[in-house]
This record gives structure tokens, C-alpha cells and sequence, in this order.
């Protein structure tokens, strides 16, 4: 059962290109925000459509791969487990963001024609 905790499935499209920072020590770190989409009927019966934005965080190789091969509006599937990091901002304020990080990924874009 360990291998339940903690984990996020998500199949959405990337809202910005991959940003890529590559570190003094050597470390590659990707960050992006992924869409994901649902559409339910409300109590009268009318469609509803939901759109939930996801912050991601890859290192490593899944992030220079994605730094090269994901762009802007790409279909992605990840695994990951979920995070919250807590920060100061500018003008002093405590503020907290949960973030994805990528354990495994998949581009499910269909591939251009040569």
C-alpha cells in the first residue's frame, strides 16, 4: 500500500513552455503549470466546464527532456507526488503553493509528419 501515498495521476496541457534553470551544482530543474479539464451537469441540468491549474516542478533528465520536447499547449500525462513549500514574498507576506513533482511523465502529443 506504500506505494499509494502520496501520489498524483494528471492528464492535462502545458499552459507556458517549460521554464529551465540549470544550476551552479550541476542540477536541471523544469517548472510549469499543466491544465486539466472536467465538464459535469449543475443541478439544472446544464453543462458546466472545469478547468483546474496544476504548478509542476521536474529535476534531472525529465527536466531537460522536457525543456526540449514539451511546449506550450502539449497533452501530458505525469505521476508525482504532491508538495506544499511556504515563502516570503516581496513585500514580506507569508504565502504557500502546492506543486507537482514529476516522478514519471509521458508526452501524448501525436507526432508531426517528417
Amino acid at each position: 500500500m506504500n506505494s499509494l501515498r502520496n501520489r498524483v495521476n494528471l492528464i492535462g496541457n502545458l499552459g507556458q513552455d517549460p521554464e529551465v534553470t540549470q544550476y551552479e551544482t550541476g542540477k536541471v530543474k523544469a517548472k510549469f503549470s499543466i491544465a486539466t479539464h472536467d465538464s459535469y451537469k449543475n443541478d439544472k441540468g446544464e453543462k458546466v466546464e472545469d478547468t483546474q491549474w496544476h504548478n509542476v516542478i521536474a529535476w534531472g533528465k525529465q527536466a531537460e527532456n522536457l525543456g526540449k520536447y514539451a511546449k506550450k499547449g502539449s497533452e501530458i500525462a505525469l505521476e508525482g507526488k504532491l508538495s506544499t513549500r511556504k515563502y516570503e514574498d516581496k513585500e514580506g507576506v507569508n504565502r504557500s503553493v502546492a506543486e507537482i513533482t514529476v516522478n514519471e511523465f509521458l508526452l501524448l502529443d501525436k507526432k508531426q509528419p517528417a
